[in-house]
């Protein structure tokens, strides 16, 4: 590496970084930022003189004065704070430390010398941290909702919080990325008795909120600016001073990722808080303890959801609280009063509330009125309701001492009095006396429970005097016109602290009460800014008491985090001029960080007569305030909108603004409900959803409601072009301002109306804004819009809509009654610029569709979108009569005569039908359509359905509802409200050969349906169809397969999960939906559903197998690993592989024989290449191995030696033939046996090699009992008479065949069948459903004797093959083994294993082999694998490497490859070549253009009769003089005489390879390619081996998770979404996967990777191989994976059992076992462990141990002595 020279201009800016760097970190504020010195002891603006710098080095700080005054000149040195002196963890979820102050100067006096901390991670993304003195109590925040709160810790708190030890400092990091996010060791912790101060460094300059002040902008100036949070009655006038609110939280967005955290300081003392550049914070505050949590998000909505967590989510306010609002100080009298609510109704305007402010008061007291300006008020309340709108009314807390008019007694102040209600002097029993708007008055103290009483009390007097609908608090600071009372505040340090905040006024008490007054909580000093925050708590009770169920409305001028729970807010007197109409953005956006959503700001301005520009403008952007009020002082013009002409600009474009309000206060309120329930902002900042633009990271003068709406108003004078985003120009001329609706948005509306109260009864409507794909979603929450507690949530999600709407058009409306308290919406569709249907199903799946065939289905054509064909709305089947008990319903539909027929003429319509819903249990329900008039084929699979259903309804996790036009059913999750089922959609049809049903879905999130090889785990559910029905076809992409399972699991968005099986074994498709929706179409039987409700996926899975039969306990020794390949010559090559394989010492338990043993591929029947096998197999077995054989079911017919297993088959007339009406005929056809006597030719084409040399074969109807004895019959006579065996392998059970129906293709009877009118989209489907199987009019008869169609049977038969096998297996053994099959049906799996088919050699078969074997985890099937390194085409080094590292996880691990092509080709390193051969003549051959030469090697073949023999290379020379020595080079391997003995030899054993130990080959291109791990090199069978060794050591635990499959139906092969649900990451993954809960298995899947990215889930991983906890956690990983190496992580928190490895499971199962102890967080671990003698059949001596373990973090012990 060549050494890096700096340039000069390098050098000096990196010395002047380094220097930066060292000032930055000492730099830190002192003396209060953006101020100058000190002066007695307190903050100053003065500037800097020679005499600070004095003081400043007296309290041990350092001096350098600096250019800029802002900046400080006094800051800390090292020696400062506090260190640990000692640290304690109670669990992992917590963390206590004691502290000790350095020594040092103090600043302000009576520094406190011992300090403790006590940090707790309270849930997965809140920290709470505590710095409090802990020998002296001190104020504490009594904060309502907090306190009622109890952590849920799941996260250890030190991948969150270290703790550095001196100078002590904490350090805040992001679990899932270890980012630090909040840095205290920047600068010392000062604790004093009345300073504190602690600086954090933070990761970004995005920070928003601090409050409550006027902010010009939402992101804070991070240049050393200073906010003072102290509650004051002050003017919003865009100073930097504090006011009415005290929020010491901020949320600060990281980076364009969207992760954010919020910061909240639980302190009601006075402070301020300094952003500075670095970016850092700065806390001073006067009082109480640092209590700061801190909270993670991923967005910043996740953040305010966090918040609002801790704090108390919002209240949902009444619905005619979000109308439009007017109000004034001081109309005069009720008549002015009365005259503008007139005014303002003469013109129509949208308006529903009317205020008066305290001059309705009787000389401004509370709880009185002006009898003589005001003698009507209490019937004004009346007169409102009258016309719908509602009544409210101002409360302030001071409350006068004198008496009323009349000399009359203030009774109200004497009751108060009397309950010792007041605020009282620093003695605790005078009341306080101040001055505020009646004169002369006293102060609540509504932190006292007598207080409370008191004006509980006062105002359910004041109630039935004055009836009103909602109640107005102001004043509650708290304010006072006397500077903290009328004698004045004493001298001391309460009301004087050594340090003040930047406050306004630079005095504690101006504007409210002495700081020494007492209250219940305790000092004024101390809860000085919960005045407001307690008077809610009060007024909320009062509220309750005077309004019961009624939810009413509260709403404040002063408040703290908490606050929102109860009560909405608005931003202040604020002025009537255009930066305060544009400051009202930022005030509003931070009071939804604060959690009241309920907010914003006076439109049209309090103070100054409004101009008509400005107050259009403002009406405008007013209109999509939450809290849309219009409110001015007195002294000025009136500023309601008629008050500026009936026909003026301003009324008109105030009125079209609230008629838009007014129609999507729907939205507005659905909103609040997710507010209210979910901790979501109501007005939304531009960042909170596009995180990802750094545009919008300053974006103020916008804002949005939600996710959908914009609002970008106008809001400087003149302004008719605005330039926004991305120069989007839009002009905006003075009637108008700019609203944009998202596209993929549904906005919920109705028509609007003067009031809420009539708009309510009017119809609804959706707006509908397609994204890019052509979709939408929304929401809509609906009650009675006024009681307390939540009635109903209804949830939509429609998509898929055919035309793009833009304000103001909407959508069909719907009636809704004014008497309804909850609203269902039903079959929504829309009629815009001609037919929209939500949901488009396509009414001609077939081919070739143009307008006149689907008009003729009475059908839709329009070519807008696709599908162009599509069903009319009521199109299907309608309900006649319903019969409903606790058990279930019964339903008869008739279809809808409207529509001619399905159009399918050779498909007879099925007119009436009956649907049975049975509720089998809480969590499994049946519905079932079929014909009440005629019996139809139905599925002969027994399920498990419990003897008696579940009546009663409070267990049932389900409910069922009923649409009955057109006819559909819905299924609800009872929990959620989530609808998991619903076909109350059009198309549902049913005749006699096409049955079609459609269902929406809940979510994008399905899994399943099979078998089909899927490029994902989740399904793609734009508008992709897989075909069903069983055929022998290799795995590809939309080709069926070999099984067929109709069976899906569903997640839905509320991290819940259910199943759906469809029990139907005709042929089928399915088509997933974007809507999302499913479409089944199938073509006979009936339709027979099963839903399991879970709610986990996990427990999904254990109900579907509960109801298809629990997975097979297959025997220990199958979870060995096994070779096999189709194609082995003979025995001997079998032997020799056996011998390589134990002289490797690589692990192996299982041989096979593929057809290659069988004489001419006759079942039972032994070549004679392989006479020696019987023998064979048994040496292995005596060696510990275990032997398995195949099997395929069709028997040849033309033997003309006696074959008794044809023979006794006939006898026992087990064969499938035609239906007895036709012919008595067995139904022949070709497969794998060929005829006696005959040399096949393989260089003929296939279909010759069938025609010329293919036997006739029959097929056994394994439905028969006579089939199953006679298959036992024969399967006993070989084990006994010619082989022993293990398990059984059964193949081709589809079942194929190599000719179309039956030999000749001419299928007997029905044409139909074979043709139907419906094709799903199979393989070959221009071929028919004979294709490569038998005809569809064969028949087959059932064990009761029932005769049915080969056409609905077909894709059961390899379930019916299953059984019979297993069966016998068990019996002719007498022991468990294993039967693995290649066709499957819903419970297969109860009897066998699966392997995935014939795969190719491909790098893309690896994962997808991951993705196959989770879906038969949900398919009931645990035993499954791929076979490894592929079957098909040659294998590559490497990716066969790297596939044998994965097949060591797969629960079936079995290496198998099939026969090649020809290829004599071979790649070689000439180099390496010529060193072996370095001593052999080299000949030159020929001339011309390429010189030849000739290289000769001799060798003898490792087999005992071998004789010596040449191999013949041919090179070019300019292969062979290259000078590039290390390059490849194509070798022609020259066949002489007799080659492909010696080139099956050579491929064998790799002879160049072998002899020289080093590696020749690269790759070879061979014939009869192996690829077991001895075909290899040395390196390949060392790297196999050691991950088989790893496999073998985890073999307890492996069978333990099949004996919890087969008794629990627990999954084996574990989706990670199975155990982190609640992850949405985790639902996409399909690269990974888990054994069971517990082991983590990452493979390299792809061509010279080096590294896996992969994901750690949640929790405490160690990594398998080094023990060593990853210290990841939810998050992406980068895992390091050289060739030899799979990424294995177990997961915290579990205990797997393992034993020493060996050369087999024989002898493995002889050695010690022992536990791997992996703790989790807490420290625990817990586990199961099964242990029997690994075959046994029945009642047998078993082990099944639940671990628990509590100790070090990772450990492996074991024990030796274990029976």
């Amino acid at each position: 590496m060549v050494k890096k020279h700096f340039s000069k201009l390098e050098v000096m800016l990196m010395v002047m970084f380094v220097i930066m760097t060292v000032i930055s970190i000492a730099f830190i504020v002192l003396f209060a930022t953006g101020q100058s010195g000190v002066k007695e002891g307190r903050w100053t603006t003065e500037k800097y003189t020679s005499n600070f710098e004095e003081k400043c080095q007296e309290r041990g700080c350092c001096w350098s004065p600096r250019d800029e005054s802002n900046v400080p000149w006094c800051f800390f040195p090292t020696n400062y704070g506090y260190t640990v002196e000692s640290q304690e963890t109670p669990n992992s979820y917590a963390i206590k430390a004691k502290l000790t102050r350095m020594e040092s100067p103090s600043l302000f006096g009576q520094h406190i010398k011992e300090l403790a901390i006590d940090a707790e991670m309270q849930t997965k993304n809140r920290l709470r941290f505590k710095i409090y003195d802990p020998n002296n109590k001190r104020f504490e925040v009594p904060h309502e909702h907090i306190l009622s709160l109890k952590p849920t810790p799941s996260s250890p708190i030190n991948n969150t919080l270290q703790i550095t030890q001196k100078p002590f400092g904490l350090t805040v990091r992001r679990e899932e990325n270890q980012k630090v996010v909040f840095d205290t060791r920047m600068a010392p912790i000062v604790f004093e008795d009345q300073y504190i101060q602690l600086s954090a460094k933070l990761p970004s300059h995005n920070i928003y909120g601090l409050g409550e002040h006027v902010h010009r902008q939402y992101r804070h100036d991070t240049n050393w600016r200073t906010w003072p949070i102290f509650t004051r009655d002050s003017f919003p006038n865009g100073g930097t001073h504090n006011l009415y609110g005290h929020y010491p939280f901020f949320l600060c967005l990281e980076d364009e990722s969207g992760k954010s955290f919020g910061v909240f300081l639980l302190n009601s003392n006075a402070m301020d808080v300094t952003l500075q550049p670095a970016p850092a914070v700065t806390y001073r505050t006067i009082g109480g303890v640092l209590d700061f949590y801190i909270f993670f998000g991923d967005t910043p909505e996740q953040v305010v959801h966090e918040f609002l967590e801790l704090i108390g989510k919002p209240v949902i306010p009444a619905y005619w609280s979000l109308g439009f609002q007017l109000s004034r100080w001081n109309y005069g009298n009720l008549s002015i009063v009365k005259e503008t609510v007139e005014r303002n109704r003469a013109v129509d305007l949208p308006y529903d509330i009317q205020y008066t402010d305290i001059d309705y008061m009787e000389d401004k007291k509370d709880f009185t009125y002006d009898k003589v300006k005001f003698a009507e008020l209490p019937q004004f309340a009346e007169y409102l309701h009258e016309k719908g709108q509602r009544y409210i009314l101002i409360l302030d807390p001071a409350i006068a001492t004198s008496k009323r008019v009349g000399d009359a007694p203030y009774e109200s102040y004497d009751r108060g009095t009397a309950k010792n209600a007041w605020v009282t002097e620093s003695d605790g029993v005078t009341p306080l006396i101040g001055e505020v708007w009646p004169g002369e008055a006293v102060f609540p103290d509504y932190t006292s429970q007598a207080c409370i009483d008191w004006w509980v009390d006062e105002y359910e007097r004041f109630y039935r005097e004055v009836k009103h609908d909602a109640l107005w608090i102001d004043m509650n600071e708290v304010s006072n016109f006397k500077q903290g009372s009328a004698k004045g505040c004493a001298s001391n340090n309460l009301n004087y602290p050594p340090f003040i905040p930047n406050i306004l006024d630079n005095l504690m008490y101006s504007k409210t009460l002495c700081m020494d007054a007492k209250q219940s909580w305790g000092n004024h000093y101390d809860v000085h800014s919960l005045y407001a925050y307690s008077m809610v708590l009060a007024s909320e009770k009062a509220l309750q008491r005077v309004f019961g169920a009624n939810r009413s409305l509260l709403l404040t001028r002063s408040s703290f985090p908490g606050v929102g729970k109860y009560s909405g807010h608005w931003l202040g007197d604020n002025g009537a001029n255009w930066n305060d109409i544009k400051w009202a953005i930022p005030g509003m956006l931070e009071f939804g960080l604060f959690g009241i959503p309920y907010i914003g700001a006076d439109v049209c301005g309090f103070f100054d007569d409004s101009t008509e520009e400005l107050c259009r403008r403002w009406m405008q952007v007013g209109a999509f305030y939450p809290f849309s009020r219009n409110h001015n002082a007195e002294g000025y013009k009136p500023q309601d909108p008629a008050a500026y002409g009936a026909d003026s600009a301003l009324v008109r474009s105030s009125k079209h603004y609230l008629n838009i309000r007014y129609t999507l206060l729907p939205y507005l309120y659905t909103l609040f409900y997710k507010a209210h329930t979910a901790g979501e902002t109501v007005v939304r900042p531009v960042v909170h959803e596009f995180y990802s633009d750094s545009e919008t990271w300053t974006i103020d003068r916008q804002f949005l409601w939600g996710k959908y709406l914009l609002i970008t108003p106008v809001l400087d004078p003149m302004e008719q072009v605005a330039d926004r985003k991305r120069h989007v120009e839009m002009y905006l001329p003075g009637e108008k301002l700019g609203l944009h609706i998202r596209g993929g948005a549904i906005l919920p509306t109705q028509k609007p109306n003067v009031t809420t109260t009539y708009s309510r009864r009017n119809p609804m409507g959706l707006i509908i804004a397609l994204d890019d794909y052509d979709s939408a979603a929304g929401e809509l929450f609906w009650d009675d819009g006024d009681s307390r507690g939540i009635v109903s949530f209804l949830f939509f999600v429609c998509l898929l809509v055919c035309c793009v709407m833009l304000l103001p058009l909407i959508g069909f409306w719907i009636q809704i009654f004014h008497q309804m308290k909850v609203l269902i919406l039903l079959n929504l569709g829309f009629v815009l610029n001609g037919f929209c249907n939500l949901l488009r199903i396509n009414c001609h799946p077939e081919d070739n569709v143009d307008q006149a065939k689907c008009e003729a289905r009475g059908c839709i054509w329009d070519v807008s979108s696709a599908p162009n064909c599509i069903y009319p709305e009521d199109y299907g089947y309608n309900v006649t009569s319903l019969k409903e008990s606790n058990e279930g319903m019964t339903i008869d539909i008739i279809r809808n005569a409207k529509y001619r027929s399905s159009g399918r003429p050779q498909s007879r319509d099925i007119d009436t039908l009956r649907v049975d819903i049975k509720y089998h249990s809480s969590d499994m329900l049946q519905f079932k359509i079929y014909d009440p008039n005629n019996n139809r084929y139905e599925v002969p699979v027994e399920l498990s359905v419990p003897t008696t259903p579940e009546t009663d309804e409070d267990k049932r996790l389900y409910r069922v509802a009923i649409v009955q036009h057109p006819f559909g059913i819905q299924i609800i999750r009872k929990s959620t409200g989530t609808i998991i089922w619903d076909s109350s959609v059009p198309g549902f049809t049913f005749s006699d050969m096409f049955i079609q049903v459609t269902t929406k879905l809940p979510s994008q999130y399905v899994y399943g349906f099979g078998e089909t090889e899927h490029k994902t785990y989740k399904h793609n559910l734009n508008y992709h169809t897989w075909g069903m029905f069983s055929k022998d076809q290799p795995p590809g992409y939309k080709m069926n397969c070999y099984g067929v399972h109709p069976f899906y699991m569903g997640l839905e968005n509320t991290d819940d999960a259910h199943g759906v099986l469809l029990l139907n074994s005709n042929a089928m498709d399915v088509t997933l939906l974007p809507s999302p929706a499913l479409t089944y179409r199938t073509l006979g039987g009936i339709l027979d559903f099963y839903v399991v409700m879970g709610p986990t996926p996990e427990m999904v899975v254990q109900e579907y197998t509960l109801l298809i039969g629990r997975p097979v306990l297959p025997a220990y020794w199958s979870l060995g690993f096994q070779l096999c390949r189709y194609g082995y010559t003979n025995d001997k090559e079998i032997e020799t592989l056996y011998t390589e394989m134990r002289t490797a010492g690589i692990p192996y338990d299982v041989q096979y024989a593929d057809i290659d043993y069988m004489e001419r591929q006759l079942d039972f029947v032994l070549d004679k290449e392989f006479q020696g096998l019987p023998a064979l197999v048994d040496s292995m077995r005596n060696e510990g191995m275990r032997f398995i054989f195949i099997l395929d079911p069709a028997i040849s017919g033309n033997e003309t030696q006696p074959y008794p297993a044809f023979e006794r088959g006939i006898a026992a007339d087990v064969f499938i033939k035609w239906p007895q009406t036709i012919s008595d005929e067995i139904v022949w056809g070709k497969v794998w046996p060929d005829y006696p006597n005959v040399t096949v030719d393989e260089s003929l084409d296939w279909d010759t090699q069938v025609e010329l040399y293919r036997s006739y074969t029959t097929f056994p109807d394994f439905f028969r009992n006579q089939t199953a004895d006679w298959w036992h019959t024969e399967i006993k006579d070989f084990y006994e008479n010619t082989m022993k065996f293990d398990g059984i392998w059964i193949d081709m059970n589809e079942p194929a065949s190599f000719v179309h129906g039956t030999v000749g293709g001419k299928c007997l009877g029905d044409p139909l069948l074979e043709n139907p009118p419906y094709m799903p989209p199979l393989e070959s489907k221009h071929l028919g459903l004979n294709h490569k199987t038998l005809c569809m009019n064969s028949e087959q008869i059932l064990s009761d004797g029932t005769r049915v169609r080969h056409y609905d049977v077909h894709s059961l038969y390899g379930w019916s093959h299953s059984k019979p096998t297993y069966d016998a297996l068990l019996d002719v053994t007498g022991k468990r083994g294993i039967v693995v099959t290649r066709s499957t049906y819903p419970s297969s799996g109860k009897w066998v294993g699966h392997w995935l088919g014939d795969n190719y050699s491909g790098w893309d078969q690896l994962y997808k082999s991951i993705i196959g074997m989770m879906e038969f985890s949900l398919f009931g099937i645990s035993y499954t694998g791929a076979d490894i390194c592929g079957f098909f085409n040659p294998a590559e080094y490497e990716m066969c490497l790297r596939w044998s590292h994965l097949g060591a996880f797969y629960p079936y691990s079995r290496n198998h490859n099939g026969k090649g092509n020809p290829v004599s080709e071979l790649k070689i390193n000439f180099c390496r070549l010529k060193r072996i051969l370095k001593k052999k003549v080299i000949y030159g051959l020929g001339a011309g253009p390429g010189m030849y030469v000739l290289l000769e090697q001799s060798y003898r073949l490792k087999t005992p009769k071998a004789k010596r023999s040449k191999v013949w290379l041919y090179f070019t020379a300019k292969d062979a003089n290259s000078a590039a020595c290390n390059k490849c080079f194509k070798v022609i391997l020259c066949k002489r005489g007799n080659s492909s003995n010696l080139m099956k030899h050579l491929a064998r054993y790799s002879v160049l390879l072998k002899a020289e130990k080093c590696s020749v080959f690269d790759s070879l291109l061979r014939d009869l390619t192996p690829q077991d791990p001895v075909a290899w090199d040395a390196e390949f069978a060392s790297a196999t081996r050691d991950v088989l060794n790893i496999r073998y050591t985890l073999l307890p635990y492996l069978y333990t998770l099949m004996f919890e499959a087969h008794t629990k139906g627990s999954t084996v092969i574990r989706p990670l979404l199975h155990e982190f649900v609640d992850d949405k990451t985790t639902w996409e993954i399909y690269r990974q996967f888990l054994w069971g809960p517990a082991l983590l298995i990452s493979p390299a899947l792809d061509p010279g990777v080096t590294t896996v990215r992969g994901y750690i889930p949640k929790g405490r991983w160690y990594d398998f191989h080094t023990a060593k906890d990853v210290g990841v956690s939810g998050a992406m990983f980068d895992m390091p994976t050289p060739l030899n190496h799979i990424n294995l992580h177990v997961r915290g928190g579990y205990i797997l059992p393992w034993q020493k490895p060996e050369n087999t499971t024989y002898y493995s199962r002889k050695n010690p076992l022992g536990l791997i102890v992996a703790l989790n967080d807490t420290g625990t671990a817990k586990g199961s462990f099964f242990w029997d003698d690994g075959e046994g059949i029945g009642k047998r001596k078993v082990t099944f141990e639940h671990l628990h373990h509590q100790d070090s973090k990772y450990c492996m012990c074991s024990w030796s002595d274990y029976s």
